[in-house]
């Protein structure tokens, strides 16, 4: 399908038999035919660029933009940061002006040799997250550890903002 048959105002001129059943169906094939160019002019674009393997590789921009959970519990707030295939030396955590900042670097290499081949491959990526720190966290006691590819971040509450919560009951109406 070319570009000219998915402009609304052509739909009139061009259509079977066919497609007047299903006048969605032709659109959404149209649009998935849309969709794919697309695909193939940004991987283009990208491939002499360098970043080709971090743009083209769903998991390889998972490193770029690692998953983050935030919860909160009565005595604190915690922070998990999913970095498989990452070690603690490649995470660096800095507090500066109230803000959390979390910058990783990974950097993968695969060699492979065989009798008739010589297979290499190298990944690269990183990463930096930057979270407000609410303002009743005691920063001083903030602490990270970092556990199978799994950052941890336990933001302690203060005292007064440990004796501010108050918990509410919900009665059945």
């Amino acid at each position: 399908m070319t570009l000219k048959q998915i402009i609304p105002w052509r739909w009139g001129g061009l259509r079977t038999l066919e497609e007047e059943d299903r006048p969605f169906e032709s659109f959404f094939h149209g649009m998935d035919a849309l969709q794919k160019q697309m695909d193939l002019l940004f991987e283009d674009f990208w491939k002499g660029s360098g970043h080709s393997s971090l743009m083209s590789n769903p998991r390889n921009f998972a490193l770029v933009n690692p998953r983050l959970d935030e919860t909160e519990d009565d005595k604190a707030f915690h922070v998990k940061i999913e970095l498989p295939g990452m070690d603690q030396e490649d995470v660096d955590i800095t507090l500066s002006d109230g803000l959390l900042i979390i910058r990783g670097e990974k950097k993968q290499e695969e060699e492979d040799r065989g009798k008739d081949f010589y297979r290499s491959e190298r990944t690269f990526g990183a990463f930096r997250r930057t979270l407000p720190i609410p303002v009743d966290v005691d920063e001083s006691k903030i602490e990270a550890s970092f556990k199978k590819g799994v950052l941890n971040i336990t933001l302690p509450k203060t005292e007064e903002a440990k004796r501010k919560i108050k918990h509410i009951t919900v009665k059945a109406a």
